[in-house]
């Protein structure tokens, strides 16, 4: 599968460019011509890394990138006309994965991206014991966060417990009983009907096909096709 990149650039030139030259070293591309589309863009659609201007029209890169960092792990490349070092350093500060000076050589340009997704393919969302993985699914023990295809999910205490639960036992049938059990405590008296409350509700957060109904039986966490 292609990896997918997003250009936010304003200068037509420079998009067009890059778009064609990354297109013909197979990577599939999207562009956004402003901030304000580049973070749409980048929240809402999958993407496995983003090159990113500063100087951008509606919204400056350091505040997209600043608010991709509140939502998402997707690796950013900053490119950009600024290059004195304080610029350099605000950018890694808010977490950039690279920086870039213009004018640029497109061939710098593929082998940066190259690097930083190799960085990225075996640091935070490979699986390790503090994180637990399924498919598009990630979920970081330490911080309690869950990404869903690198964008962070916000989720509620119980969403959280039960996600938690069908990624240490994917493919497992738990019936209401024991996720009541489980979650809530043998002493629950409340309504049993609160599990298919939170289990619709997860189910819009991190996609409808991951958590399978088994009629009569339960839930279990499958795959997305």
């Amino acid at each position: 599968m292609k990896k997918k990149i997003l250009v936010v650039e304003d200068e037509l030139e420079i998009q067009e460019g890059l778009k064609s030259f990354l297109e013909q070293a197979d990577y599939e591309v999207d562009v956004a011509s402003d901030g304000l589309e580049g973070v749409y863009k980048a929240l809402n659609q999958s993407f496995d890394l983003v090159l990113l201007d500063i100087m951008l029209p509606k919204m400056d890169g350091y505040a997209v990138l600043k608010m991709l960092r509140e939502e998402s792990k997707v690796p950013v490349i900053m490119l950009t006309a600024l290059g004195e070092t304080e610029n350099q350093l605000k950018a890694f500060d808010l977490h950039a994965d690279d920086y870039i000076a213009k004018p640029f050589v497109m061939s710098l340009v593929l082998k940066r991206i190259e690097a930083v997704l190799r960085r990225n393919a075996s640091n935070p969302l490979k699986p390790s014991s503090n994180l637990l993985t399924h498919e598009e699914i990630t979920l970081d023990v330490n911080s309690c966060e869950v990404f869903v295809a690198n964008k962070k999910v916000s989720l509620t205490h119980k969403e959280y417990e039960l996600i938690h639960l069908f990624l240490q036992n994917p493919h497992r049938v738990f019936t209401r009983d024991e996720l009541l059990d489980q979650l809530w405590g043998y002493d629950f008296f409340g309504n049993e009907h609160i599990v298919n409350v939170h289990i619709m509700n997860l189910r819009k957060k991190i996609g409808s096909d991951y958590i399978r109904t088994m009629r009569g039986k339960g839930y279990k966490l499958v795959g997305k096709n």
